[in-house]
């Protein structure tokens, strides 16, 4: 019978397809990595893996111990907490992934509080700039802003949200306003890469009304507090959750545009079918959801804004 630690260590090799990546993802040597791998692909006599100098590959026989190792480290996982009477308290590392600035901005701070509350509980989070398979990553938890999620994931509701246009004073001066989201076009749009869209494509709603526009200007960036920034000095028009622009909106210092116009993008926590049992991935949205309801759009990111002058 394989050891569960060195099944836990092929699982992180071939979602990495690195021994180095491995190594450092699980704080140990790429020689001990490389090791457990050989001693279980003798356990097991199969080869798992391909090896060449940049990365590995798993081998068709590898594929399948892959899946089993994760549904026997899973079901272990499962067992322990199920036995375990201090459900409430969750613990183990938990990991969770979301978006650039919403995760700076908003999900970082409410983890630190999760984890101040639950410290038996690890967390690690990750940010990325594109839509996480969740299942195939390894990952947990995705805290996702934007309603197109796969059926085959389970999605909770955390907060209601919508992105809105806004531009600059000085742009609106210089440029005037777009008066229907068809002279969008014609106007200078920061384009930000989106996890859930289209990049350079803006598919916004008016009540029952539908519009998709394609929209190109000077700047462009896969990081949406850039954008909003350029933004503020008047390079011109973004398409921005709330959550990011309400403090600038309520100071003056970006102007709503075709307030009609928004698209939706509520806040949601995704997870895989496989862990719809996991206490901490349980206590973790349950948290989440709490923390929305008192921390409105707007209202967390000036208080990090008021903490962050007077330190």
């Amino acid at each position: 019978m394989p050891s569960p630690e060195d099944l836990s260590v092929f699982i992180t090799v071939v979602r990495k397809a690195s021994f180095g990546a491995a190594a450092a993802a699980l704080n140990a040597s790429p020689a001990f990595v490389s090791k457990r791998i050989r001693l279980l692909e003798q356990e097991l006599g199969v080869q798992l893996l391909h090896r060449t100098t940049r990365r590995v590959a798993v081998t068709e026989q590898g594929e399948r111990i892959y899946h089993w190792a994760q549904r026997i480290l899973d079901e272990v996982e499962h067992l322990l907490q199920e036995v375990d009477v201090t459900r409430r308290q969750p613990r183990g590392l938990l990991r969770v992934s979301t978006s650039f600035g919403f995760g700076r901005n908003v999900v970082a701070p409410a983890l630190s509080q999760l984890i101040a509350q639950f410290p038996a509980l690890q967390l690690r989070l990750e940010v990325f700039d594109r839509i996480v398979d969740v299942a195939a990553e390894g990952f947990d938890l995705d805290v996702r802003v934007g309603d197109e999620i796969a059926p085959h994931l389970i999605a909770r509701h955390l907060a209601d949200n919508h992105r809105v246009l806004c531009a600059a004073p000085a742009y609106v001066r210089r440029r005037g306003s777009p008066r229907t989201p068809d002279e969008l076009a014609a106007h200078d749009c920061l384009v930000i890469k989106e996890r859930d869209h289209p990049f350079g494509v803006w598919r916004l709603r008016s009540g029952n009304q539908e519009r998709s526009v394609k929209v190109t200007g000077p700047l462009s960036t896969n990081h949406g507090e850039m954008a909003v920034q350029w933004a503020r000095d008047g390079h011109g028009i973004v398409l921005r959750s709330l959550w990011d622009v309400a403090t600038d909106l309520q100071a003056g210092r970006l102007l709503q545009l075709l307030p009609e116009w928004t698209q939706q993008a509520n806040v949601w926590a995704v997870y895989p079918t496989r862990l719809e049992r996991s206490a901490k991935v349980r206590v973790c949205v349950e948290f989440l959801q709490a923390f929305f309801r008192e921390n409105k759009p707007g209202a967390l990111k000036q208080t990090i804004e008021k903490e962050a002058a007077s330190a």
